[in-house]
């Protein structure tokens, strides 16, 4: 039991996240899957993977570059071949596997270095020759993400190459206890953020200012990376255009935003919706919509559910006026939320509807609707993560979005500043009164 949520110090005076018992529970439970598949090892490329069996990190500039490689063997510990010196780096610092498993190595760099190079070849030998140490050269080798002339290569070496990611993504499906404490600390640091962010909203600031604000409350909180942040206003609202802009926020104007980042690796997916100055009733009743939406979704969540029943709940894709469910697709959704963005379970009405899968206790998902406004343009997107547990869920982010908020409500009426006294005009003498100053909303 984790009895204080704090993650970002280590004390004696409290059970906080136990990264010790966080890195063994990883490892194990990816060994457990490799031994219930047909798989005699696993080859990782994927970031997210690479993390979740060795427990290492070198920065999120590595993130698309497949410059580093884990192999997995059914019955051993993880070798790592990782760049250049944070190998010896691992040697000095990560006790938790031993010094063998720490190796440098060079991967294609997604194909940088070109077949011609040898490197794909001579990273398919180094592989191939593990394999054949432990008698495991026979059996089907998982591969995550990889460049197809690492493929080949390792063909060449006789290997038969098949498909890891979903052994990989079946060990992190569920949570444990520490990782769920980092999703809801990482969740913690956008409440935080949001409250910087509807503090600053008002006319003139531009959606990338905006942007800008959201990452450095984040990194100085202690985020490992702000992967994105969508800040959408006014027009470009309706259809959703999924990326932010230098847009000047005007009075009036709706805006929504996307909070992505990731504390210790684990990730939030966060959106929340504002109203610049004042709103309209189109604006109020879309909000309203998206609302009783995501509501729904929510208060189906339970363990047995199976995501069919969810998507079930959102309406068709013409129903709020897209064509079909691919051009809509991520609007109505929810999606597992780990070290990735996107694990499973996906629920969309795209998929989910033929192809249900059940909700598990421990499973992190986060829930997001969008509504259009009737104005044309205006729309409402919310977004909420929630922890299925045995009897529900737990939501875990926590900035409120109850009922659409207006930011920047600072302008008063004359009316509301009008001297209701006999004596004269306004200032004009000791039995002057005032009425309450009214805010306009």
């Amino acid at each position: 039991m984790i009895a204080s949520p704090g993650a970002t110090m280590g004390v004696d005076f409290e059970q906080r996240v136990d990264y010790a018992r966080l890195r063994q529970e990883r490892l194990a439970r990816a060994q457990a899957a490799l031994e219930q598949s047909e798989l005699g090892a696993l080859l990782l490329f994927d970031m997210n993977n690479v993390r979740y069996v060795t427990s290492t990190h070198i920065g999120e500039w590595a993130r698309d570059k497949m410059a580093r490689f884990v192999l997995l063997p059914r019955g051993d510990n993880p070798i790592l071949w990782d760049f250049g010196s944070a190998a010896r780096h691992h040697r000095l610092y990560a006790p938790w596997l031993p010094t063998s498993s720490w190796r440098a190595g060079v991967s294609s760099l997604r194909g940088a270095m070109a077949p011609s190079s040898g490197i794909s070849a001579g990273l398919a030998r180094t592989i191939a020759a593990e394999l054949r140490a432990r008698g495991l050269a026979d059996a089907p080798i998982g591969i995550d993400v990889v460049d197809w002339p690492t493929v080949a290569a390792l063909q060449a070496e006789g290997l038969k190459v098949t498909d890891g990611q979903q052994v990989m993504l079946a060990a992190r499906r569920i949570k444990t206890q520490d990782e769920i404490a980092l999703l809801k600390h990482a969740a913690g640091m956008v409440d935080a953020a949001y409250d910087a962010l509807y503090r600053a909203l008002r006319p003139g600031v531009r959606e990338n200012e905006l942007v800008a604000l959201v990452n450095q409350v984040l990194y100085t909180l202690g985020s490992d990376e702000v992967e994105a942040v969508n800040a959408v206003s006014g027009e470009r609202c309706s259809p959703h255009p999924h990326v932010f802009a230098d847009r000047l926020l005007r009075p009036g104007d709706q805006a929504f935003f996307d909070i992505i980042h990731a504390f210790n690796g684990y990730r939030t997916c966060y959106y929340r919706t504002f109203v610049v100055g004042s709103a309209t009733p189109a604006q109020v009743d879309a909000y309203k919509q998206c609302r009783e939406w995501i509501d729904a979704a929510i208060a189906a969540v339970r363990p047995g559910v199976t995501t069919d029943e969810i998507a079930r709940l959102w309406p068709r894709a013409e129903e709020f006026g897209f064509a079909d469910e691919a051009e809509c697709f991520g609007l109505q959704f929810g999606h597992g939320v780990g070290l990735a963005l996107w694990e499973p379970p996906i629920i969309s009405r795209l998929v989910s509807l033929e192809h249900p899968e059940p909700l598990e206790a421990g499973m992190v998902i986060a829930l997001e609707t969008y509504c259009p406004a009737r104005d044309g343009y205006s729309a409402a997107r919310i977004e909420e993560e929630v922890l299925v547990t045995e009897t529900g869920c737990e939501v875990l982010t926590r900035f409120p979005a109850e009922e659409l908020l207006v930011a920047g409500t600072r302008y008063y009426r004359g009316v509301d500043l009008l001297v209701t006294s006999s004596d004269g005009p306004a200032g004009g003498g000791a039995a002057a009164e005032t009425a309450s100053v009214g805010i306009r909303s």
